[in-house]
């Protein structure tokens, strides 16, 4: 059933807009004359209104902004804890979807929804309307395929909400923690800017009508503030053009192996960047696996999870062993970029066919560690980012008071 959003005014001239669902846009706006809302402008909230006005052939498409609303991974993990419940309490699939849309407040994931339970109304697949509406990546596709071959549902569900959950605290705990130290990077950037800005340009233009000899380092910040404020746009331009071209050098095939070859190495962040790679494919793995997913297409999906392609290569490698009757940990560890915890607690799990309680201890492991190695790193960069701030500003003082300080000297 499409979804339809709406503007328009109420019966006591305050305006109403939203959303909702109907068989056809004749049913939608019949619906709202008897709620009594005048409409103002209508259209299928995924789909594009092209318009004609005036006499000649002139065009205007509009695209509903709902299509570029991003579904966070919040709202999916609630969409999916919900339809575990409905699912769980016995409600068909239609209906339960059905209830879904009408419960769901975000309007893109409202109307994909709409769009998934038509597909299934008229004889789809739920997995198969989840892959159409892409809106839903792999992970999710493929699981819920799963769960409908084995007639798991709700189990797998229920796995996908506690998956995306999980994602959705260790991202969290990331962000909650570097918040800080940008704050403190943004502050200290400010105060410099005026310091070279507005202040230094008042005091050097004293101590140049001075016509007396200045220190070098006081020459040279002069010259530099002046060169910032006479070439900042090119500065920006040139910041600017460097990011671009490396963006486009991290999207070519090569370019991203040196990239993250290069963040795995670096020396305090890069135990950090690995954990938080580890922590996602172990826990993508371990949910894959449990919903019933072939060991093969669990780690083709796992690899794109964990976002580094290094690593990625090194499980490449241990799909062909896999397929080839091998074990899973023995290539891992031959690649050298898992540590020994992973595949040491990997070969145990294949050992004792509890592979995926083995990969969910692994991944709250690393993402215990990574929750450490972040608050280890904010607590050193708070300081640290200080120091330069205070550093910074005490240069910028001494070269300008101590020509001042000479000068008074020699007045006296």
């Amino acid at each position: 059933m499409p979804v339809y959003a709406y503007k328009g005014v109420n019966a006591a001239g305050k305006t109403a807009r939203g959303q909702l669902d109907a068989e056809t846009s004749r049913a939608a706006r019949a619906r709202l004359r008897r709620d009594g809302i005048f409409i103002t402008d209508f259209e299928e909230s995924s789909a594009k209104a092209v318009k004609r006005s005036g006499s000649g052939p002139r065009f205007n498409i509009s695209i509903s902004f709902s299509t570029l609303q991003r579904i966070s991974p919040l709202d999916m993990a609630l969409m999916t804890r919900q339809a575990a419940t409905l699912i769980g309490a016995g409600i068909p699939l239609v209906e339960s979807l059905a209830a879904l849309t009408e419960q769901t407040e975000h309007p893109r994931l409202k109307a994909n929804l709409g769009q998934i339970r038509d597909r299934v109304n008229e004889g789809a697949s739920f997995a198969d309307a989840l892959d159409q509406s892409g809106a839903f990546p792999d992970l999710y596709v493929g699981m819920v395929r799963a769960g409908e071959e084995s007639g798991a549902l709700e189990t797998v569900l229920e796995r996908l909400a506690d998956y995306l959950e999980s994602q959705v605290r260790l991202r969290n705990k990331v962000s909650s923690i570097l918040i800080y130290p940008l704050v403190m990077l943004g502050f200290a950037g400010f105060v410099i800017g005026v310091l070279v800005t507005v202040v230094l340009p008042q005091i050097s233009e004293l101590l140049v009508g001075l016509n007396k000899p200045l220190p070098f380092y006081t020459r040279w910040i002069i010259d530099g503030a002046g060169f910032i404020r006479s070439w900042w746009w090119a500065l920006a331009l040139l910041a600017a053009a460097a990011f671009a071209l490396l963006r486009a050098a991290i999207a070519t095939p090569r370019g991203r192996i040196v990239w993250d070859g290069l963040k795995l190495r670096l020396p305090v962040v890069g135990r950090t960047v690995r954990s938080i790679a580890i922590s996602r494919f172990t826990r993508t793995l371990s949910t894959l696996l449990a919903g019933g997913l072939p060991i093969v297409r669990a780690l083709e999906t796992s690899k794109v999870v964990a976002g580094n392609v290094v690593l990625g290569r090194a499980i490449e490698q241990a799909q062909q062993s896999i397929t080839e009757g091998a074990s899973l940990a023995h290539p891992l560890k031959a690649s050298g970029e898992f540590p020994p915890l992973v595949t040491h607690m990997i070969e145990v799990g294949e050992r004792s066919g509890e592979l995926e309680a083995m990969l969910s201890k692994v991944s709250d492991t690393y993402e215990e560690q990574v929750e450490t190695m972040v608050t280890r790193l904010t607590a050193l960069l708070e300081p640290l980012l200080i120091l330069i701030m205070v550093g910074i500003v005490v240069v910028i003082i001494l070269a300008t008071l101590v020509p001042l300080l000479d000068l008074t000297t020699s007045l006296s």
